[in-house]
């Protein structure tokens, strides 16, 4: 699906070339598990909010205090301004660095974005920035926000308004009228904006993580770059782009870790069983919040490669072989799955082993066509009775 959203503001249609949502409940599938290089069109940088008020029973993520401590890894503060300076440098030329120099932002993601760049990084990365400040697109978010939404997802959205972050002071804290407020607002407009597939349960956290980094508008822009450019079909009825992406997870696993590739399929466990929610909401409810951070700015620079890669470091480090014999059936096994141990989603183990996973690009890459060509063949055998 096209990334680059047109608006016009004219009065007889307010949204009139954001239409192009309106399409038909067929699956949508990625050609490719790679997003670059479309990030070639994204523009200079801009300033972002500086964070929500912390006050003084909240970490520095702004959770209740004692929701992460103890899983942060001691920085050096002067480390820490040298990446800030090299990355507000790099934000400044920012289409010089991407067309020429990706490698390098690349790698500045991986070793994780300075906290107070993140949100303007971020927006650099998927593209949300380039969308937002486009003329045609000025008062798109106040038109979408300010439109009748259908009535099926307004109320969904309501009812699940609680049910995110509740612990943290935006949603369940002191400014808890003001974060549900803004995770309302920016959760309706993507449900306008894409009518078809409309709410989706496992957005919210989407939505909500980028509020507690930048405005509302912000957030949008950045929900509708990762919904259709990063993860697209994933919320389409039907999920089977989703189903699509479990079909890969499990064939790479078969390199990675064949003896726990082994294990599950003996037990016919599919991995839609125990990777959805992962994928769905892009680990949010799964990990650590410093892992869930470190993921997010490498997912914002390389795509879904990144959480296949994060997957397979999970499922081999949380079933080995002293694990495995204690899971006699699948039961067992997806527990162990749904409780991942402590010791291997903290981000000191966990970003050190997803960067150095023994899989190419070329093998994703592999899997991802042989996987889209048996589930198109399988399609047309459907189609065709």
């Amino acid at each position: 699906m096209d990334d680059e959203f047109q608006s016009n503001v004219e009065e007889d249609d307010p949204l009139p070339k954001l239409r192009n949502h309106e399409i038909s409940h067929q699956a949508r599938f990625r050609n490719t598990l790679s997003i670059r290089p479309e990030e070639d069109q994204m523009s200079e940088g801009s300033e972002v909010m500086d964070g929500s008020v912390v006050s003084s029973v909240t970490d520095k993520y702004g959770f209740i205090s004692g929701e992460t401590e103890g899983v942060d890894p001691i920085v050096d503060v002067e480390i820490l301004r040298r990446r800030e300076s090299k990355w507000l440098e790099m934000l400044s030329e920012w289409d010089s660095y991407m067309m020429k120099n990706y490698k390098k932002v690349r790698e500045r993601c991986r070793k994780g974005i300075p906290p107070s760049v993140r949100a303007r990084a971020w927006l650099h990365l998927c593209g949300a920035k380039y969308q937002m400040e486009n003329p045609e697109n000025k008062n798109t978010f106040r038109k979408l926000c300010s439109s009748r939404g259908e009535q099926r997802w307004t109320d969904d959205i309501e009812k699940d308004l609680h049910r995110n972050f509740p612990t943290h002071e935006l949603f369940g804290g002191e400014y808890e009228k003001i974060g549900q407020g803004e995770l309302f607002r920016v959760l309706k407009a993507y449900s306008v904006l894409n009518p078809v597939d409309g709410y989706c349960q496992a957005q919210a956290p989407l939505a909500a993580l980028l509020l507690m980094n930048m405005p509302s508008e912000q957030a949008f822009w950045c929900l509708v770059a990762i919904c259709d450019k990063y993860i697209p079909g994933y919320y389409s009825p039907g999920m089977e782009a989703i189903q699509l992406d479990g079909d890969i997870l499990f064939g790479l696993l078969k390199k990675v870790a064949p003896r726990v590739h082994k294990h599950l399929k003996s037990q016919e466990i599919e991995p839609i069983l125990y990777m959805t929610e992962w994928f769905l909401c892009l680990f949010a409810r799964t990990l650590p919040w410093p892992s869930v951070l470190r993921l997010w700015d490498m997912f914002c620079c390389e795509g879904v490669k990144v959480l296949f890669r994060v997957a397979l470091v999970l499922i081999k480090n949380a079933l080995p072989r002293k694990v495995r014999r204690k899971c006699p059936s699948m039961y067992e096994t997806l527990d162990v799955l749904k409780h991942l141990p402590v010791n291997i989603v903290s981000e000191e183990f966990l970003i050190p082993e997803v960067l150095r996973l023994n899989i190419t690009e070329d093998d994703m890459e592999k899997e991802h066509r042989k996987q889209l060509k048996r589930r198109k063949a399988l399609q047309q055998e459907k189609n065709s009775r």
